[in-house]
């Protein structure tokens, strides 16, 4: 089984390259984050005509998650259970679902805008929802993982240069142990370092040629229980698909199984 995650930063924008790319990668669960659209927006009918059933929650703003699935799609929680909300309401940042046996979280984690900000501290609230959410399911025997766009670089050298991010969200110590303590409730990163390359960022900024430059950073990740993990076979950045015109910021992050 092949699953994935990428932040397609607008599946709209992105739709070509969603299609081209789910028919040339062989990927049976996508895990899609920044879908920037609402429900009845989203290409169901264009992804269900390759054989994807979907799970949606969104809303129409720059948020937004999916699943997408062609081995079996049960069991949907849409959103965080007991996650905060902002501005009065709960961000759709979440969702999770059985695939082929699989239980799967696609998560888009708030970004928090800066030290300081509400948004800051929303984020470490909404961490911590998430551990005590996924809890049962990372101590379980069943193959469990959650997948998406966290915007945390787990260490420094998940980042070019540890300098120009000091003092800025996704690399403070209260962030890092926020994931931490994921990692402490019985799931572990599956994309070893380093992979093919030195650097194997996830996420380059557009501006100021970040990409041709490799001033990235590793934000998306997959973390998973030990009955995931064990059944690993290989795992990896898809960096060509940042390439290009009409790219993502992000690139897909790819996990072979076993199972």
């Amino acid at each position: 089984m092949r699953i994935a995650t990428w932040n397609v930063n607008s599946i709209t924008a992105r739709l070509p390259r969603l299609l081209a790319w789910l028919e040339s990668s062989g990927t049976d669960v996508l895990c899609i984050q920044e879908t920037k659209c609402s429900a009845e927006q989203f290409p169901a009918d264009e992804l269900r005509a390759l054989g994807y059933e979907c799970a949606v929650n969104a809303d129409g703003r720059w948020n937004g998650v999916a699943l997408l699935s062609r081995v079996g799609l049960e069991d949907v929680v849409s959103g965080l259970p007991g996650g905060p909300e902002y501005d009065g309401a709960q961000e759709p940042r979440a969702i999770s679902a059985t695939c082929g046996g699989v239980r799967v979280w696609s998560v888009y984690v708030p970004n928090g805008r800066e030290v300081g900000h509400d948004h800051y501290a929303y984020k470490l609230r909404w961490l911590e929802a998430l551990r005590d959410a996924v809890a049962a399911d990372a101590t379980g025997e069943r193959p469990f993982a959650v997948l998406g766009d966290f915007n945390i670089a787990p260490a420094d050298d998940d980042v070019y240069d540890p300098a120009v991010f000091e003092g800025a969200t996704h690399v403070t110590p209260a962030e890092r142990a926020a994931l931490a303590a994921l990692r402490d409730a019985g799931l572990s990163d599956v994309v070893p370092r380093p992979l093919k390359y030195d650097h194997p960022y996830t996420y380059w900024d557009y501006r100021q040629l970040c990409f041709p430059k490799n001033r990235g950073m590793r934000i998306d990740l997959a973390y998973a229980n030990a009955p995931f993990t064990a059944a690993v076979k290989d795992a990896y950045v898809d960096r060509e698909e940042r390439k290009g015109k009409g790219a993502s910021d992000h690139a897909p992050v790819v996990v072979d199984l076993d199972v």
